[in-house]
């Protein structure tokens, strides 16, 4: 049956107003974004990197955004000195300085990433294993002395801890081996990110990000509508690798070679330690992770430095990755490998 010539005029001005209504929306949508504000911080002496805090909201409500900033910051202070192996007085190093058979007290935020931890040590396979602080103190003791350590120096090390040495209680932990030890550099710091989002978002602010030495999570709105942007770095080269960006709720965090290494002989080994092998890995020049949380980005970043390209096949649902691994003949040159999914 074909169409009257009312019923076509009612179809036509439905459409219109189709279309007006959406015209209305986005107009309306990109007027609230041009009310709104990035308040931005750059605290300094957090975790011994950069630290870039922005909190968005319309510009008469600076005082939320300012407090928004303030709980961030102290939100990450307070973190790094219960977690950081860096500061004596952490409840980390306290416990790594217990004698076995003695409980350790620790506050809920320290328990809840060992917790993680050795949930990330039995979903990797072992991969990520906060437990292998003799290993990181001997590769740094090996920069610092400038010679390899030897095959017996790296067996004592991977066989002095491991997660069968604690025993976590919701109060703290129980050691029982002295030589144990855990680093939690792989995982506190995506947590502490986490934790300083929320503080932001509970003082009501429209959007923010936290973003401490590259790794990041953001929430909410931005000014531009576009996003907050990432860059990646080129780890053979300065420059930009790759950009992209993070809209609305989401973290970023990436792990490369070329962040922190010791030299011996002339050659450069990296940070991250292959707790299976006992030395650094070297499967990858940098890994770039996007998940719903730090926490997650982070262990993954760490997880694929050491499994490289390989370990892809093993992220969980709703985690994406970019690893690159640099030619052989020209190191230079990447190769890139990535995740379905990654943006």
């Amino acid at each position: 049956m074909s169409a009257t010539p009312r019923t076509r005029r009612v179809a036509v001005g439905l459409v219109i107003a189709g279309l007006l209504a959406l015209l209305a929306i986005s107009l309306w949508q990109t007027a609230g974004r041009a009310r709104l504000r990035a308040f931005v911080r750059a605290p300094v002496g957090i975790m011994g990197t950069s630290c870039q805090l922005v909190a968005v909201a319309a510009p008469a409500r600076r005082d939320d955004a300012e407090r928004a900033l303030a709980a961030a910051e102290a939100t990450l202070r307070r973190l790094e000195a219960l977690m950081s192996t860096w500061i004596d007085a952490s409840e980390i190093s306290r416990l790594n300085r217990a004698e076995a058979g003695t409980f350790v007290p620790l506050s809920p935020d320290v328990v809840e990433v060992l917790r993680a931890a050795r949930e990330a040590y039995e979903a990797t396979g072992g991969a990520f294993d906060a437990t292998c602080r003799p290993l990181i103190e001997l590769w740094r003791a090996a920069g610092e002395q400038g010679r390899l350590p030897d095959e017996d120096e790296i067996r004592r090390a991977r066989e002095a801890s491991g997660w069968d040495d604690f025993e976590l209680r919701d109060e703290g932990a129980l050691k029982r081996r002295t030589t144990a030890r855990v680093d939690l550099g792989g995982i506190a710091k995506g947590y502490a990110i986490d934790r300083a989002l929320d503080a932001m978002r509970d003082a009501g602010v429209a959007g923010g990000l936290v973003d401490v030495g590259g790794d990041l999570h953001a929430f909410g709105q931005d000014p531009t509508g576009q996003g907050f942007a990432v860059d990646i770095r080129h780890p053979r080269r300065p420059g930009v690798f790759r950009s992209l960006h993070v809209a609305g709720d989401g973290a970023v965090c990436t792990s490369g070679d070329y962040a922190r290494w010791v030299e011996i002989d002339g050659r450069r080994y990296g940070h991250v330690i292959d707790p299976r092998t006992g030395r650094p890995a070297a499967s990858a020049a940098s890994v770039t992770v996007v998940a719903a949380d730090a926490l997650t980005a982070d262990v993954w970043a760490t997880t694929l430095t050491v499994l490289g390209p390989a370990g892809l096949d093993d992220l969980p649902e709703g985690v994406e990755a970019l690893v690159l691994v640099p030619d052989r003949g020209d190191p230079e040159r990447m190769h890139v490998h990535a995740s379905d999914g990654f943006p």
